[in-house]
């Protein structure tokens, strides 16, 4: 491994740059994103992603396995420096680093792109504001064995750090697509997937529901729930039925119960 430059400095621009990158515009504008986390972070190079840089900084180590690791960053391409402990605290986006901060190249991914087994189980959600919630859906998604999420109308940047960190970084192993949800919609009647759309005003239990065969769950914002647009669009509407005084699950929540009860109708 390379002699790595070091850094202690908290005006240094690359650590300047480092803090930028938490917003969406200088990401997009240099077509990199942050993936912070020593699990992140391998799971990103297990699905080839070849990082530009990894920052990390020993004084916030939690292991020994971390060496292996920035050797195995810098035989993929990343150029490594080590930051102070100041500095990366500076630059962590976690409240409790782990010292490993790596900056990847973004990439887009078209609905044509995916490759579905005859039978796929695809999670589409519209509108998802809050990038915790869309990370702990893209987790949910790989639990379940979903063969692709896709991200229609996007409010929230699928690059943000905050997703790469609630989705433990299954972000890099989930296929995710971002189109408009008229396309979508289209793509999907052309290999024919039915559309479940879940609301609270449906008749039909999500449980009680034929979730077998080519199938896409369809989920809304948190706030406002579907659009008319899927409401009317969908095959079929489902509810999850609440007991109590709630009229509605956290959507992330909604999706596992949903995905997961389609898991087991398959099984």
């Amino acid at each position: 491994m390379s002699v790595p430059e070091k850094i202690s400095s908290l005006q240094n621009p690359r650590v300047k740059e480092l803090v930028r990158l938490r917003d969406r515009r200088p990401r997009d504008e240099a077509g990199v994103f942050l993936v912070e986390g020593y699990r992140e972070i391998l799971r990103a190079l297990d699905r080839g992603v070849r990082p530009r840089d990894l920052y990390f900084s020993p004084d916030w180590f939690l292991g020994t396995n971390e060496p292996a690791l920035l050797a195995r960053a810098e035989a993929a391409g990343a150029k490594l420096c080590e930051l102070s402990k100041e500095a990366f605290a500076k630059v962590a986006y976690r409240e409790r680093p782990d010292g490993l901060l790596a900056v990847a190249p973004q990439w887009r991914r078209r609905l044509e792109d995916l490759a579905l087994p005859a039978a796929p189980l695809l999670l589409v959600v519209e509108a998802i504001e809050k990038p915790g919630n869309l990370g702990t859906i893209l987790r949910g998604a790989d639990a379940a064995g979903c063969h692709a999420v896709i991200v229609c109308d996007p409010v929230t940047d699928i690059f943000n750090p905050n997703v790469v960190r609630a989705s433990t970084g299954v972000l890099f192993s989930v296929p995710l697509v971002v189109e408009e949800s008229p396309r979508v919609r289209a793509w999907l009647r052309e290999k024919g997937v039915r559309a479940v759309a879940t609301t609270p005003a449906a008749a039909t239990i999500y449980s009680a529901a034929d979730l077998r065969g080519p199938l896409a769950v369809v989920m809304g914002s948190e706030q406002y729930g579907l659009s008319e647009f899927w409401l009317k669009e969908a095959d079929l509407p489902v509810r999850i039925p609440m007991a109590g005084q709630a009229d509605s699950l956290n959507v992330a929540m909604a999706a596992i119960i949903t995905l997961f009860e389609a898991v087991r109708q398959r099984g």
